[in-house]
This record gives C-alpha cells, structure tokens and sequence, in this order.
C-alpha cells in the first residue's frame, strides 16, 4: 500500500532536528589516528542513539569506533521480502571552517534578496543562483562565523524523520531498512574500521549530496600523498655550499605542481593536484598532497608527475632526500554501480515520485557510498538540500530536505512494491 507523506510536516519535524544537530560540535580532524578522530563527535552520536532508541527501532547499536547502526525490520508477512536497503549519513563536519558555537538562522518566505552574515559576508542569489530556486521558501544559514553543519547532518535528520514517518505508518509494506551514522567521513576515514559483518543491506544510499533532486554516481580515484623532506641544516653564516633547506625543497616541489590543474582551475570531469599542508624547518619539511581524477589512467599519470617532481627538486638540491608515501583513498564507484541498474533506477523513481526532475551529476570528491560500493555494497549518493560546504557561507534550504525525506520514504515503498510483484 503506498501513501503520499504530508510534507509539511516532514520539514516541520527536519528542521526541528537539524537546528538541534547543528549547534553540537562535530569537527574532525584529519591529523588524528582516532576513530572517532575528536571526542565531540561522541556528544552527537549518543544523541542520536537515544533518538533511534525512542523511535522504538529492532536494533540500534553504538560501536566502540563509533558506528551507529539501527534496523527496522520488514513488515511484509507474506511473499517475496524485499532486499535489505541502508541509509547512511556522516555526524562529522569538515575542520576547514570553524564548526564550534555554530548559531543558525532561519529565514521564512526567503524574498531573494541578498543574505547578511558576519564579518561583511552576505549570501547573494546574483553569485549563488541556486538560491534563487527558493523564493517564498525557508533558507537556513550559519551566522558566518562558523560553517552551518548541512554536510552532513541535514542527512541525518531527512533519515531519522523519514523513520518516524515509517513507525507511524505502520500500514505501509517495507522491507528491512537499516541506518548508518558514520564518524570521519570528511577525513577519508569514515569506513576504516566498519563492522561490515553487522550490516544486512544488500543496497544503500548515502544521503551526503547538495541540491534538490541530485543524483550522484560517479566520483573521484583519489590518493594521497606524503612527501617528506630531508634537508642538510647549517649555520646561516657559513652555509654556502653546505645548506640543504628542506623549507625550500618543500616550497618548490609545491611551486612546481600544474596550476592549471588545481581545484581553483578546474570543474567537471577535469581532475587536479592539491596541496593540503605544508610544515617543517630547515632540516625536515613535509608536505600533503590529494591526487583526484574520474579515470584512473589520469590518477597513475598524475602519481608519475608527483615522481618526476621529487626527482627533479632532488637534482636541484644536492644532498636533499624527497620520499614518497602513496595511499589509496577511494574509488570511483561508478563501475560497482553499473553493474546493478535497478539501484539507481529506483532512486530516480523515488526522486520523480517526489515531485522532481532528477539531475544525475558527479561527485568532485568521495562520500563513505565510495568505499563502501568497494566493500560489495553498492551506494550511489542522494541529495540532502545543502549548499557551499565546507565554508561559512554554508546553507540549506528547508523545502529541499523535505523533498530529500520524501524520497527515502519512496525508495523504500518502491523497494517493498517490486519485490512484491517479484
């Protein structure tokens, strides 16, 4: 039996979580050999076990590592049960902008006129024309002097809503349906330590993506790389010809990197080098650099560059060491996702059945669905109706998580139907 959810009352319920998730502080941090890499982002995980707790779900379960992990059974008494399907959300947020103290503002009947944040920031429609998709709508900003939290916790309050919806429904038909709150995903870290035997799902979605009605199957190869410096110290007085500087190795290797192939100069389906951190002092100098293309033929060009470039800054300094240390972050997950058609063609029903033309686009980065497609769960990414990650000119808008929660809701309705005429 399918049935149409009130919206209205979706969003009431989103936002009332969201502003609440929100204001709990969840920085990551990259530099960190924990999982959780911050102890902040246990205050947000206990909460939403509590929440998933009161919701009254089969199972809900807190890993020492902090997954969290919840189940609601299937309902279906008679035929053919549907497939497991999983809902997954990260409660960390990114350590590139401020994330503490963060104060929301909610603005109703949004009249596309121009934002004011702190610090003279404003969000303006005529540079950021999505907001003019909006109009009569609510908008939720951050003051500007933190980032607001959309990525990702407006995921999480779409699932948990969608949930409650569910529990209160309890004569629509559904199969098993599972939720992931995962830490670290904005470090690459987010599925290290995974208890993948504790998942059912045979399916899931992330739902980590930006605008309304966006599908994202497609993302990054990415490496990292840490390239450290050997140097040859000195006194200054007396270097000549002794003084190996690892600070300038360091900031040549960076200087000789392509500039036309760096994040600020490319978009689509161009990939890039990107310098991270740089540190260090005349004798050791280290620095951190993300390799990022659609292809990995690209990816294996661009780690023999990065070669050619720690040969050529050796040749120039002599007596200087550069070492090269190449980590595999993520796959593209596009060729997992191929090879079973009717997980995106069930989301693009879900996204129609929600009122929305569905925009497929590809992910300039990795969500935790990239490595978990690679653990044999293929994951494409949903939308969750937030904007300008990673910065405090961050935002979100109330009717796009409204229609991100409908969208669950229809995913796992048209999961259970199929199965039923299986």
């Amino acid at each position: 039996m399918a049935m149409e959810p009130d919206e209205k009352y979706l969003c009431k319920r989103i936002l009332e979580r969201f502003l609440r998730y929100v204001r709990t502080e969840t920085t990551s941090d990259r530099h960190s050999a924990e999982i959780p890499s911050t102890s902040c982002q246990w205050d947000l995980l206990h909460l939403l076990e509590r929440e998933l707790k009161d919701l009254g779900l089969d199972m809900v379960e807190l890993t020492d590592k902090g997954y969290l992990i919840a189940r609601l059974e299937s309902n279906i008494t008679e035929g053919n049960t549907p497939p497991a399907i999983g809902f997954i959300a990260h409660v960390d947020t990114s350590q590139d902008a401020p994330g503490k103290n963060v104060n929301p503002k909610v603005i109703e009947n949004y009249d596309l006129k121009p934002i004011a944040l702190e610090g003279g920031q404003r969000l303006d429609p005529q540079e950021f024309s999505d907001l003019k998709n909006y109009r009569g709508e609510t908008i939720i900003t951050s003051d500007g002097n933190t980032l607001l939290g959309a990525d990702d916790k407006a995921g999480i309050a779409e699932i948990i809503t969608a949930l409650e919806w569910l529990k209160g429904h309890t004569s629509i038909n559904h199969g098993p349906v599972e939720v992931i709150f995962t830490p670290d995903e904005e470090t690459g870290k987010g599925l290290e330590a995974f208890p993948l035997n504790k998942l059912k799902s045979k399916y899931c979605y992330t739902i980590d993506g930006g605008g309304l009605g966006i599908i994202e199957s497609e993302c990054f190869f990415a490496y990292k790389v840490e390239v450290n410096f050997k140097g040859i110290s000195y006194h200054l007085g007396e270097a000549r010809g002794k003084l190996v500087n690892a600070v300038s190795m360091a900031g040549c290797f960076v200087n000789m990197l392509p500039r036309s192939e760096s994040p600020e100069a490319t978009d689509g389906k161009f990939g890039y080098y990107c310098p991270i951190e740089i540190k260090g002092d005349m004798e050791t100098a280290y620095t951190e650099i993300y390799l990022r293309d659609f292809k990995l033929p690209e990816i294996e060009r661009r780690i023999e560059t990065i070669k050619n470039i720690a040969s050529t800054v050796e040749s120039l300094y002599p007596g200087g060491k550069v070492e090269l240390n190449f980590k595999k972050q993520y796959s593209n997950m596009k060729a997992i996702l191929d090879t079973v058609p009717e997980v995106i063609s069930n989301l693009e029903q879900a996204v129609e059945k929600a009122g929305l033309k569905p925009e497929h686009k590809s992910i300039r980065g990795g969500t935790d669905g990239a490595r978990l497609s690679e653990m044999g769960i293929p994951t494409p990414n949903v939308f969750n109706g937030g904007y300008n990650y990673h910065s405090r000119l961050e935002w979100a808008s109330l009717f796009a998580m409204g229609k991100a929660s409908r969208t669950i809701i229809n995913l796992i309705q048209i999961w259970a139907e199929k199965a039923d005429t299986a």
